[in-house]
């Protein structure tokens, strides 16, 4: 197991109910849209339900499934070069992530949630799972990969973090301290990297551009 100082957990309570995707501990991912699944059952039984006593229409059911996957890493990575070059939206971006996301970006988040960005410095680095499931800012990072849904990362990056990363090609200095947080259906991270050196003179869009969603979970470095 790693040194005291290699990882600081962060964890949460996650006896609730999440408002997306599940990835059942006892169950391979590929399964997750099995027909034959409880959670697949009760979910369509569920939206049947709704849709036959008005509460919903099957229309605004697809409207807001085709928002979802129209969402990518891109918008985060807008947030995270604006981070890099206005002190004073990184200040608010800091104290009142959400709030300071929507007002500059006009970006429409309808589920109640709160939202920490956790700022890399060159002493300390961040990165991000959710343990029982995939909890993850979909608003500004779009679909969670594969690999963080899998039991192998949830399991392992709590304990063993410099060797997952390293896994990703992310080798740190042992001087740099590696803070892991656990997501909840409630709370979400967004890793806020270190701007890469020789980018004084770039723009918010090339700056942009360098940040991949991987950076915003931790897993990587830009």
């Amino acid at each position: 197991m790693s040194a005291p100082n290699d990882h600081s957990h962060d964890h949460h309570d996650h006896s609730h109910s999440h408002d997306h995707d599940h990835d059942h501990p006892h169950a391979p991912i590929e399964d997750v849209d099995d027909p034959q699944r409880y959670e697949y059952v009760l979910e369509t039984a569920i939206r049947e339900l709704l849709i036959e006593k008005g509460v919903l229409t099957a229309a605004a059911i697809h409207r807001q499934i085709d928002l979802q996957d129209s969402r990518t890493p891109a918008m985060g990575a807008k947030v995270v070069a604006r981070a890099w070059t206005d002190a004073a939206f990184k200040a608010r971006l800091i104290s009142e992530p959400l709030e300071t996301i929507i007002d500059e970006f006009k970006l429409e988040i309808s589920t109640p949630l709160k939202l920490v960005v956790l700022e890399n410095t060159p002493d300390v680095h961040n990165v991000v799972v959710c343990t029982l499931c995939s909890c993850y800012p979909r608003m500004l990072l779009g679909i969670p990969p594969a690999w963080y849904k899998s039991i192998d990362y949830r399991s392992r990056v709590v304990v063993e973090p410099r060797k997952v990363l390293a896994e990703f090609g992310t080798v740190l200095s042992p001087e740099v301290e590696v803070r892991v947080s656990d997501s909840t259906a409630d709370l979400r991270y967004l890793v806020l990297p270190n701007r890469p050196a020789g980018t004084e003179g770039f723009s918010e869009e090339q700056l942009a551009a360098l940040v991949t969603r991987d950076a915003m979970i931790g897993t990587a470095l830009v």
